[in-house]
C-alpha cells in the first residue's frame, strides 16, 4: 500500500454535535457511509444519492413581459430598480418553487463494552480500496472494525473482530499469552467481540424546526428478528426508504435486544454485518427483496472476498492516474500532523499530494455511472436541511468536474450530462416564460426533478450563463473521448439549445456589437452600486450590461459550435449563423488599474472585495486568452487576480484562484493559495469547508462553515494545472511547477487524444515525458524553460513550432509512443 493513499487519524470525529463533518467516508457512487470512529459507541451514517425531500415545484407563470421593462429601466440608468423587476414579477404571482435537500437514510449504531480505557487508537481510510478501519487496544485486547461500501454488490460491509495478536489472555488481569498460531502452554484463549447493533433514524440538531421532522419520525418502523433488522420510514412523496441489516457471526451467539429493534451479539470470534438500502417502493416488499439479496450474496461470510470484488472495480478508477511529489508518497504522518505543519505556513508536499488523491477518491466514491452527479456534500451529509446542498451551476458543479478528464475519470462525468438532460423540459419552459426566448435557460440552483428557478433574487435569477458554461463540459467530453455519437446525439443538441436562447436574448448596440442585458457577474456587485457606508448587501445588485463572463461564455459557445459543426458536417447555413454572431462579440476591456474589467460597460466599476473570479473565464477555465495569443489581456488577467482581496475569499475560491495562477504560469502563487486553503478551510478528515469561522483573516468570516467538497475537487484540478495544461491547441508540460516541488512524476494523465507520463528533477534540470497517442494526434507540446537540450525517440513526426523556442509540433498515429528527454545545458 502507498502511504500517500492512506489517511490516518489519531482521534474520532469530534465536531460538537455535528460529528458527521469529521467522519471518514466510504461510498460506491450511490450509497455513502460515514464512519465516526467512537470506541464504545460507534455511529456509521448512511446516505443514498437518490434520497431528497422537502422540495416544492410550482407551475412557472409567464412573466416574460418583465424583460422589456427591465431593459427600459436599465437604458434609463435605473439599474437598482431594474435588478428586481423579474424577481418581483414572480413574487407577485405567488410563485414559490423550493429546492429539495439531501438527507440521511439511516445510521448504524453500535455499542461495544470496554474494560479499560482505550489506547493506541487509529482511524484510517485506504483510498485504494475505500476501506475505513478503526483500531484500538482495551487492556490486553485489541480490536479492529472495518467497513466499505461495495461497488460490486451494492452493500455496506462491516466487519468487527479482535485485532492481531489473536491468542491473548482476555482476563481482567491482562496477562499476555503466546501469539496466534503458537498457543503453547500459556493457556491463552481466543479474544472475542460482543456488542449491540441497530439501525436508527439519524438525529438532527434541528428536530424542532419544522413539523416535517415529526412526520418523518412518526413514519419510522424498526424490527429485529432472526439475525435481521428491518428499518423504514416514509418520504414526503409518499414513498418509503429504508434498509435491511443482517449479522453473521462466527461462534458465539446473538439474540434480539429488549426493545425488539436491535441485535445483541456475544463472544463471537468475528461479526460480519451486511446492510442493503432502498429508496422508493413499499417497505414490506422491499424488506423481503433485500433479505433475499443478502441471503444470496456471493461469499456472504467472507469479508476479504467481498472486499476483493469491490476493489476490482474501485481500484482501476482510483489508479487511472498516479502522482508522486518530492518523495511525499512515503510520508506516513497522520492527517492531524500534516495539518499542524500546514498551520506553520506551508502545506507539506505530502499533504498536497494526499489532497490530490483524496479529492479523486471522494469523486470516485461519490458518483457512479448510474447515479447523479457529484454533489457539494458528496454522499456524506448528516442533516435534513443541509446548507447549499443543491447542484449549483454558477461555479460549484463545474469546479467539481474540472479535474476528471485529465485524471482519466471521463466516464464519471456522464452523470452530469444525464442529470441536466433530465431537466430539459423545465429549462425550455424557463427560457420561454422568463425571457420569451427559444432554447434553454438553466437556473444556477437545481435539484432532481426541479429545474425551475427557485432562488428568486436578482443575483441568481438574472444570470443567464449556466447553459453556456455547462456546454463547455459537453464539448470537452467529446474532445477527450472522440465519441462522435455523443457529440451528435447529446453534446451538439444541448449546445444548440443554449445558443438558441442567446440568438433571441442578445440585442445589437449602436456600435454594432452584441449587448447582453440583464447580465450578471456571479455573485458580485459593481463597486459604485455598493452602499457608501461600507455595509454588505443581503442581496447584491448585480444586474448590469455585458458582464465579461457572459460575453466570454457566448464567445466560447459559438467557437465550439463552429468546430463541432466541422467535425460532424453541420450545414453551412447553420455554421454561418454562428460565425455572424461571433463577429459581433464586443472586445474585452482593461480598467484603469490595468486589470481585465469585470464588466465591459464602464458604467460598472470593478469591486475587488469579492470571492468570485468569474471575469477571468476567457483565461480560465476557458482557453481563449493565452500568453502567446493575447499578451496584453494575459497581463490584464494577472493584474485582476492579484487585486482580489484575500479576506474576501472562500475555500472554493482559493482553489479556483490556484488554478488561475497555474494558468498564468505562476506555480508559487498557485501553491500559496493551497497553503492558505489548508490553514483555513480544511478539517482533519480533509473535508473542505466553504469558509473559515474563527476570525483568522485569510478568507471570509461567517458564523457557520458549511462542508463544501467543491474545494476538494478544485484542489485536485489546481495540482493538475500546475503540472499539465491541455487545450485544443497545446499540451504544456510542467507549466507552473512550484519551486517546492523539485522532484516528482505522474502517469496516466490525459490530453485530448492520448495519455502522458512525466518525471522531473529541477535540481539537475532533468525531464522525461512519454506521450502515448490513442487517436490521431496533431498538437504542440510546450516544455518548461528550465530544461536544457531535448532529444526525442519513438514514433511520430516532431518539428520546431512557431509558438516558441521550447515548443514542438507533433504528429502521431494512433498507438504511437514518443519520449522527450531533456537534460541540463552543459
Amino acid at each position: 500500500m502507498n502511504a500517500g493513499n492512506l489517511l490516518t487519524l489519531r482521534y474520532p470525529a469530534s465536531w460538537w454535535r455535528n460529528m458527521w463533518r469529521e467522519a471518514l467516508p466510504s461510498g460506491n457512487g450511490t450509497i455513502g457511509a460515514s464512519v465516526f470512529g467512537g470506541v464504545q459507541e460507534e455511529t456509521v451514517l448512511l446516505n443514498h444519492e437518490g434520497l431528497w425531500h422537502w422540495g416544492r415545484k410550482d407551475p412557472l407563470p409567464d412573466v416574460s413581459s418583465a424583460l422589456p421593462e427591465t431593459r427600459r429601466l436599465m437604458d434609463e440608468g435605473r439599474h437598482a430598480e431594474a435588478s428586481w423587476k423579474l424577481a418581483n414579477a414572480l413574487r407577485e404571482r405567488g410563485y414559490g418553487t423550493k429546492l429539495a435537500s439531501r438527507f440521511p437514510l439511516a445510521a448504524i449504531q453500535l455499542r461495544m463494552p470496554g474494560s479499560r480505557a482505550f489506547r493506541e487508537y487509529r482511524r484510517t481510510l485506504d483510498m485504494e480500496t475505500g476501506e475505513v478501519s478503526v483500531r484500538w487496544s482495551d487492556g490486553a485486547s485489541r480490536y479492529v472494525r472495518r467497513l466499505f461500501v461495495s461497488r460490486a454488490d451494492s452493500v455496506v460491509v462491516y466487519d468487527i473482530r479482535p485485532g492481531e495478536p489473536v491468542w491473548e489472555d482476555c482476563s481482567p488481569s491482562g496477562a499476555r499469552a503466546e501469539r496466534a498460531g503458537d498457543p503453547g502452554d500459556g493457556g491463552g484463549k481466543l479474544c472475542t467481540v460482543s456488542g449491540e447493533i441497530g439501525l436508527i433514524l439519524y438525529p438532527s440538531e434541528r428536530w424542532g424546526d419544522s413539523p416535517e421532522f415529526k412526520e418523518l419520525a412518526d413514519s419510522l418502523t424498526i424490527q429485529a428478528e432472526g439475525g435481521y433488522i428491518r428499518y423504514a420510514a416514509r418520504n414526503d412523496d409518499g414513498e418509503d426508504f429504508g434498509a435491511v441489516l443482517r449479522i453473521i457471526g462466527e461462534d458465539g451467539r446473538s439474540h434480539t435486544g429488549k426493545e425488539g429493534t436491535t441485535i445483541r451479539f456475544e463472544a463471537m470470534r468475528k461479526a460480519l454485518i451486511l446492510v442493503k438500502v432502498f429508496v422508493g417502493g413499499r417497505r414490506e416488499a422491499k424488506w423481503k427483496e433485500l433479505e433475499q439479496e443478502l441471503a444470496a450474496l456471493p461469499d456472504a461470510c467472507e469479508y476479504e472476498r467481498l472486499l476483493q470484488r469491490h476493489a476490482e472495480l474501485h481500484g482501476p478508477l482510483f489508479h487511472s492516474a498516479a502522482l508522486e511529489l518530492s518523495g511525499a508518497s512515503d510520508d506516513g504522518r497522520s492527517g492531524e500532523e500534516l495539518l499542524l505543519e500546514a498551520y506553520e505556513g506551508l502545506a507539506p508536499a505530502a499533504l498536497a499530494r494526499k489532497m490530490w488523491a483524496y479529492g479523486r477518491y471522494l469523486f470516485i466514491s461519490g458518483t457512479g455511472a448510474e447515479s447523479g452527479p457529484f454533489g457539494l456534500y458528496g454522499l456524506w451529509g448528516g442533516d435534513y436541511r443541509l446548507v447549499w446542498c443543491h447542484h449549483m451551476a454558477n461555479e460549484n458543479i463545474q469546479m467539481m468536474h474540472w479535474h476528471a478528464n485529465v485524471g482519466g475519470l471521463s466516464e464519471l462525468v456522464k452523470p452530469l450530462f444525464r442529470y441536466y438532460g433530465s431537466l430539459m423540459e423545465d429549462f425550455r419552459d424557463n427560457a420561454r416564460k422568463l425571457y420569451g426566448c427559444r432554447g434553454i435557460y438553466i437556473p444556477a440552483g437545481t435539484t432532481p426533478g426541479i429545474g425551475s428557478p427557485s432562488q428568486i433574487v436578482p443575483v441568481i435569477l438574472n444570470w443567464t450563463g449556466a447553459a453556456g458554461w455547462l456546454s463547455r463540459h459537453f464539448y470537452e467530453h467529446f474532445l477527450y473521448t472522440g465519441d462522435t455519437r455523443f457529440l451528435q446525439e447529446e453534446a451538439l443538441p444541448f449546445m444548440q439549445e443554449a445558443w438558441q436562447f442567446y440568438a433571441d436574448f442578445a440585442t445589437e448596440g449602436e456600435d454594432g456589437f452584441l449587448k447582453l442585458y440583464p447580465s450578471v457577474s456571479p455573485e458580485n456587485t459593481p463597486r459604485n452600486f455598493m452602499p457608501e457606508d461600507g455595509r454588505q448587501l443581503a442581496h447584491p445588485m448585480p444586474t448590469t450590461v455585458n458582464a465579461t463572463m457572459d460575453i466570454a461564455i457566448l464567445k466560447e459557445l459559438l467557437t465550439h459550435l463552429i468546430e463541432a459543426g466541422r467535425a460532424i458536417g453541420v450545414p453551412d447555413m447553420e455554421r454561418a449563423a454562428y460565425e455572424r454572431m461571433l463577429a459581433k462579440i464586443p472586445p474585452y476591456r482593461t480598467n484603469r488599474d490595468g486589470a481585465l474589467a469585470e464588466w465591459l460597460d464602464p458604467a460598472f466599476e470593478d469591486r475587488y472585495d469579492h470571492r468570485h473570479l468569474s471575469h477571468i473565464y476567457p483565461l480560465f477555465p476557458g482557453h481563449e486568452i493565452t500568453r502567446e495569443s493575447s499578451p496584453e489581456l494575459f497581463n490584464a488577467c494577472e493584474n485582476a487576480v492579484r487585486l482580489r482581496r484575500i479576506e474576501a475569499q472562500s475555500g472554493w475560491s482559493l482553489a479556483h484562484m490556484a488554478s488561475i495562477y497555474a494558468r498564468l504560469g505562476d506555480g508559487d502563487h498557485a501553491l500559496e493559495c493551497l497553503d492558505m486553503l489548508a490553514r483555513t478551510c480544511l478539517l482533519p478528515n480533509l473535508f473542505t469547508l466553504h469558509n473559515d469561522w474563527r476570525g483568522m483573516g485569510i478568507c471570509m468570516d461567517m458564523p457557520a462553515a458549511p462542508v463544501q467538497l467543491d474545494a476538494n475537487m478544485g484542489w485536485v484540478h489546481a495540482v493538475q494545472e500546475m503540472l499539465l495544461q491541455v487545450s485544443p491547441r497545446m499540451v504544456r508540460l510542467l507549466p507552473a511547477l512550484p519551486r517546492r516541488w523539485r522532484r516528482g512524476r505522474y502517469a496516466g494523465w490525459r490530453f485530448h487524444t492520448g495519455q502522458i507520463a512525466a518525471e522531473w528533477d529541477t535540481d539537475t534540470g532533468w525531464l522525461q515525458a512519454e506521450l502515448h497517442a490513442e487517436r490521431q494526434t496533431d498538437t504542440v507540446v510546450s516544455l518548461p524553460e528550465w530544461t536544457g537540450a531535448c532529444s526525442f525517440s519513438g514514433e511520430g513526426d516532431v518539428q520546431p513550432s512557431e509558438q516558441g523556442s521550447r515548443c514542438f509540433a507533433l504528429r502521431l498515429r494512433p498507438g504511437a509512443r514518443l519520449t522527450f528527454r531533456c537534460r541540463p545545458d552543459r
